[in-house]
């Protein structure tokens, strides 16, 4: 029963975008601000959104495998509509509001010691990063879907 998830195109196919994704956040970050930051690896937010990338593929995959016309792909867009509406708009949101806050802790103690640690600002993604997950995901679902028919 195990060894049956290692035959789920689509389970494959979802996972393998997101690993992929996440092992882009580097080199994206290299092109576009020309220093390494290794950290993206296992962070969240960067350039490719690896939310975006994994639920785009897994719906995609079932799409291909069990018909654009089944219940489980209906299932499958939607919940990948909600990940990259949250992705884009929600998340991105809650990061500006960490930076205001962060702002508002340098201006008002300003030239004081802080002991409490700054919110993290970099949580959600820009609508182009959730773009090129979305993107990925499509390509990573065609490759993975016709290397296992």
């Amino acid at each position: 029963m195990f060894l049956e998830l290692f035959q789920n195109p689509a389970l494959i196919a979802g996972f393998f975008a997101m690993f992929t994704a996440q092992l882009l956040k580097p080199f994206a970050n290299y092109f576009m601000e020309h220093e390494w930051d290794w950290f993206l690896l296992i962070d969240s937010g960067g350039m490719p959104s690896s939310h975006s990338a994994m639920s785009t593929a897994t719906a995609v995959a079932i799409g291909f495998t069990d018909g654009f016309n089944t219940s489980v792909f209906a299932v499958a867009l939607v919940i990948s509509i909600i990940v990259t509406y949250d992705a884009a708009n929600v998340r991105w949101q809650s990061g500006l509001h960490a930076q205001r806050i962060n702002q508002l802790i340098r201006d008002v103690f300003n030239r004081q010691q802080i002991n409490e640690e700054l919110l993290k600002e970099v949580i959600g993604h820009t609508p182009r990063q959730v773009y090129a997950g979305v993107l990925w995901g499509i390509i990573v679902a065609l490759i993975v879907v016709r290397l296992m028919a």
